[in-house]
């Protein structure tokens, strides 16, 4: 039992290493270009042509954003089996995985919320503007 235990666990860090590909090329976008974009869009134009073209850019830059936040899903997807493992061998790689974890479900909410800001607002300033 001990030997099948160590042989899965050498087959998971050998799968880790295949998916820990897409989470450096994932956590590299966040960190190089993902979290950029979302900064520029924190403060929203005053003019509802503005905001627009802010809309505008922003959704094409979620569809590019949600493309790499499936991409990091689908592989934390892929590793959930390393749950059920608690060895020193294999802590490392928890640590790691729970790192990429985290950075991936902070960058989608923040993108989720962004989304919902930018569309809320839009509808907002669509109603003042059809009330003037």
């Amino acid at each position: 039992m001990l030997s099948n235990k160590r042989i899965q666990e050498l087959e998971l860090v050998m799968e880790f290493e295949k998916v820990e590909e897409c989470f450096k090329e994932v956590s590299s976008w966040i960190e190089n270009v993902g979290r950029k974009r979302l900064k520029e869009m924190i403060n929203l134009d005053d003019s509802l042509e503005m905001l627009l073209q802010t809309q505008k850019q922003f959704r094409e830059f979620d569809l590019v954003a949600s493309e790499y936040c499936r991409r990091g899903q689908e592989a934390l997807k892929k590793m959930d089996r390393w749950e059920d493992f608690a060895s020193v061998d294999v802590h490392s790689y928890r640590i790691k995985l729970q790192t990429y974890r985290d950075q991936l479900e902070e960058f989608c909410t923040q993108l989720d919320e962004n989304r919902h800001r930018i569309c809320e607002t839009v509808r907002l300033y669509e109603f003042f503007d059809k009330v003037r």
